[in-house]
């Protein structure tokens, strides 16, 4: 067991945080590649503040897989304060790590054992559903990885940086990060739901659907409301994975910016007020 949480279901309450509803809302989020890491820790932490919001499943890519995991795993045996505790502790080894890593070595795989017990995840009863994006290093084509895929070595392909670090070997094929995970097909929600982008700068494929702009309440296609959060500081955090030391310090300073992000976004109601509030291009936050 890698972390340890008294109560199964911890549901942590802060200042500005709604109260606990018996509907909950759904969302379900994407990690793109282009999200530093410690800012969409902040994100992740920040959401699990929020007691009338359930995550559905989480596509990642880039970085972002390997926060995906952890998070998955400290909700599977802790819930949201064992997610909490899973996502700081996973970031506390990525710090202490990066101190003592040799040059052309890659830490991250055993970092990731340390942090999450893979078969947790691919159980069924996970309360996360994942889908984790990487692509092949010899072909470039985009491959999706479901919960009940994943091993380490998917994780870590994912969020390995090409010609960096050398591609992680799957199945007989090499695999490295920079999937495009705007191609992923994401499930629709099994609950009428939203869709959260966390990424590092805007994008074509952070644009609501062009259908829900004709319609007064639900687009042609049946797609979820698409919302996004990125980090306007996304360069000044491009360059902790590629130098030797990656200070504590700078890291919370990332996830505190990622935890107002998305405070932000919670109180500006798109979640929890009129669903018209995702129709129009107020969806877009920095």
């Amino acid at each position: 067991m890698h972390i340890q949480i008294g109560a199964k279901t911890g549901q942590t309450v802060i200042a500005g945080a709604r109260p606990a509803v018996d509907d909950r809302q759904f969302v379900d989020i994407v990690l793109t590649s282009g999200a530093h890491g410690a800012f969409v820790w902040g994100v992740l932490d920040r959401l699990l503040d929020e007691p009338g919001l359930s995550v559905g499943h989480i596509a990642a890519s880039g970085f972002g897989a390997m926060e995906a995991a952890v998070l998955a795993y400290g909700l599977a045996l802790g819930g949201r304060r064992g997610a909490r505790t899973a996502l700081a502790n996973f970031w506390r080894r990525v710090s202490h790590a990066s101190m003592f890593a040799v040059d052309g070595a890659n830490p991250l795989g055993s970092i990731l054992e340390q942090s999450i017990d893979i078969a947790e995840i691919r159980k069924n009863s996970c309360p996360v559903r994942l889908s984790i994006v990487a692509s092949n290093a010899r072909t470039d084509a985009v491959k999706v990885f479901p919960s009940d895929q994943l091993s380490i070595n998917v994780i870590l392909a994912a969020a390995t940086i090409p010609f960096l670090f050398p591609a992680v070997e799957i199945d007989g094929d090499t695999y490295w990060g920079e999937g495009d995970v705007s191609t992923l097909p994401l499930a629709q929600p099994v609950e009428a739901g939203h869709r959260l982008i966390v990424a590092g700068r805007p994008s074509v494929f952070m644009t609501p659907c062009a259908d829900r702009r004709l319609a007064a309440n639900h687009c042609a296609t049946k797609c979820a409301p698409v919302h996004t959060i990125f980090d306007s500081h996304h360069r000044a955090g491009a360059a902790l994975f590629t130098r030797p030391w990656t200070d504590w310090g700078e890291l919370t300073e990332m996830r505190d910016r990622g935890r107002e992000q998305a405070e932000d976004w919670l109180l500006a109601d798109h979640l929890f007020g009129d669903e018209r509030a995702a129709v129009d291009s107020k969806n877009r936050y920095v």
